[in-house]
């Protein structure tokens, strides 16, 4: 009941603050567990996730420093969210993410853990890939486009709707090449997400992925999304 309580509010309101403009949708796994890994500019990333998808059974993992916040707290659990503790391994929370996905519910996580601060792609973290490899479901690339802070308050301060966009990419499944070693392997499949989301974004949000060797299979021809 809570989800949808605060989706119809997210949905009430997003519209009058933004144009969001949602594209590959169709790309989205129409049943079962799956990931959406997606790049993190600020604070409204999640709820324009929310926003753009129609699930009851979405895995919110947040940073456990929101989990006392007066406003983001009751709004992460109203909707499903679970409090990380991302500096400290929190075996519990990862089986139940694990569980969860296993049961047919669907990850929503950016694998650069925080938001950016320089409003470009910083170096994503194997957490997502592992996750996404354990439950043997596949990952959904989302770019986002939009929702860096500075613009958002910007535009609300000068009463300006803010023009974001949301790009689903196609579903693929993990391969963690560990010939060369667990964890060689576990960030060769992190910088091909992050890659993956990178083409998804315009260039001046791609940051240390601008020049990857692993971008330029996943741009279209004209180097733009």
């Amino acid at each position: 009941m809570a989800q949808t309580i605060l989706r119809w509010i997210i949905r009430l309101l997003f519209p009058l603050a933004a144009k969001i403009e949602l594209i590959g949708l169709e790309n989205l796994p129409k049943q079962g567990g799956f990931v959406i890994a997606s790049n993190h500019l600020g604070r409204l990333d999640t709820a324009v996730l929310f926003y753009a998808v129609d699930r009851r059974d979405i895995i919110l993992p947040t940073a456990e420093k929101y989990k006392h916040h007066w406003f983001f707290g009751p709004v992460i659990r109203g909707l499903g969210g679970l409090f990380i503790d991302r500096f400290n391994p929190d075996i519990s929370a990862v089986r139940e993410v694990i569980k969860r996905m296993k049961n047919g519910s669907l990850l929503v996580i950016a694998p650069e853990g925080t938001r950016s601060r320089t409003e470009a792609m910083q170096e994503g973290k194997p957490g997502v890939v592992f996750f996404a490899a354990q439950a043997r479901v596949p990952v959904v690339p989302a770019g986002l486009a939009g929702t860096e802070d500075r613009t958002i308050k910007q535009n609300l301060f000068g009463f300006r709707r803010s023009h974001i966009v949301v790009r689903v990419g196609q579903p693929y499944e993990i391969k963690i090449d560990k010939s060369q070693g667990r964890e060689a392997g576990l960030q060769q499949a992190t910088d091909d997400l992050m890659c993956r989301i990178a083409a998804l974004v315009p260039e001046k949000y791609r940051g240390v992925y601008t020049s990857h060797p692993m971008l330029a299979q996943y741009l279209p021809g004209d180097g733009e999304p």
